[in-house]
């Protein structure tokens, strides 16, 4: 008998258990591959629930309700068996070529044919994982490593990563984590890591879609920020920079925000190749609000060492990008614009600096915060900001006299 699973656990879409369950823009939350195809195949822009319009395709994972629905399964289900995976439509073929494919002197053609079957569906893609398809896959990918100067095995390693980006590596599913088990090897992140940097663009965008994936996992990036070096920051920042194929640079943004806040070390290196300033030259021509908000994110994690405040303030345009997100962009933005300048006016007050801040409107924008009626985080380092450096302020006419009585600046016995 079907068992009756919570309705909260139910995906909005197809009404079935949710596994891998994301959020979107309105709140709402769906299974990932239903809500996926909704956008991406279906080229929807409204909430299926909802129906309001969509002005962001982000989605995030909701780690809480994955949480509680592994729970229920386990206290409800855990004497079930998983269910095997029925044998696709396509199974013949595919077993037929994974068996010939490491032998075949046209592995680009046999693994074209692959991916055009393996993005038939979902039941061709778990086909494929449960027949090993993988593990055959991934070994094409890592020959690289032993032949990196060969075009040919170079070109089969793009090809093999157009079929791998397309497998679902999040689920809690047992096939699911082997995949990801697999991706996720030393030689495996590494030949990706070479593609990314030396690759076609579309190969690039397989990779760094891969990368995005286990962005989302508890994957440790120590590994490849250390044998990479500086070069990976480089590709990543070229393809953050990437204005033709915005899916790549969204996806080098979330693994940007991934690796850098989980090391310090990182973020040196990052700063080394000139995160800072890319990250500045982004942030006017931000396409959406929560683009912007990652940008600053990014942003204040590289401020926070000496380093990342010096190649911000040294730009022209430091103090006027993030002094032009405070009260424009979101209540989001405008903390982590808070948070940039308190760095900055902490520990690297500079007289250039505290005067930019006053030319570019900072100070302006810092005044109207104070207006906010309750006490937060974001208040309390305005006024601290106003009092380290309000006597150097106050010597421009357009410093308002009355904050010059709030802050203590003037005599009112005289």
């Amino acid at each position: 008998m079907e068992m009756e699973y919570p309705v909260d656990f139910r995906c909005p879409i197809s009404m079935e258990m949710m596994r891998d369950p994301v959020t979107i823009c309105t709140g709402v939350t769906y299974e990932r591959k239903n809500i996926e195809k909704w956008f991406s195949t279906y080229k929807k822009n409204i909430c299926p629930a909802t129906m309001q319009p969509i002005h962001s395709f982000d989605i995030t994972p909701n780690h809480t309700l994955k949480r509680l629905i592994d729970s229920w399964l386990k206290e409800h289900v855990h004497h079930q068996p998983p269910p095997l995976t029925a044998p696709s439509i396509k199974h013949h073929d595919l077993v037929s070529l994974l068996s010939t494919i490491g032998s075949s002197p046209f592995k680009v053609t046999s693994l074209k044919k692959l991916r055009s079957i393996v993005e038939m569906g979902d039941d061709t893609k778990a086909d494929f994982i449960q027949s090993g398809g993988v593990e055959v896959v991934v070994q094409i990918v890592i020959q690289i490593l032993f032949e990196s100067s060969d075009f040919v095995t170079f070109r089969a390693c793009e090809e093999a990563l157009g079929v791998l980006h397309q497998l679902p590596i999040l689920s809690s599913d047992d096939q699911q984590e082997k995949t990801f088990e697999i991706l996720s090897k030393q030689e495996s992140m590494t030949s990706m890591a070479i593609v990314i940097q030396r690759g076609s663009a579309e190969a690039r965008l397989y990779a760094i879609t891969i990368f995005k994936k286990l962005a989302n996992t508890d994957y440790d990036w120590t590994f490849i920020t250390q044998d990479q070096g500086i070069g990976f920051f480089k590709s990543l920042l070229e393809l953050l920079s990437d204005e033709i194929c915005t899916n790549a640079s969204s996806c080098a943004l979330e693994v940007l925000i991934q690796v850098l806040s989980s090391s310090k070390k990182s973020r040196l290196k990052a700063i080394e190749a000139g995160a800072v300033c890319v990250l500045i030259e982004l942030l006017p021509d931000a396409s959406s609000r929560s683009k912007c908000e990652k940008i600053l994110h990014l942003l204040k994690l590289l401020c926070e060492s000496a380093e990342g405040r010096l190649a911000l303030v040294e730009h022209h345009m430091g103090i006027p990008a993030i002094s032009k997100t405070l009260l424009h962009v979101s209540n989001t933005a405008t903390k982590m614009g808070i948070k940039i300048m308190w760095l900055i006016c902490n520990f690297h007050p500079t007289e250039r600096v505290v005067e930019e801040m006053l030319v570019y409107g900072s100070v302006k924008k810092l005044l109207a915060l104070l207006h906010m009626d309750s006490r937060s985080s974001t208040k309390d380092r305005v006024v601290k900001m106003l009092k380290l450096h309000a006597n150097s302020w106050s010597k421009y006419p357009c410093f308002p006299f009355d904050w010059k009585e709030y802050l203590g600046l003037v005599d009112l016995s005289c």
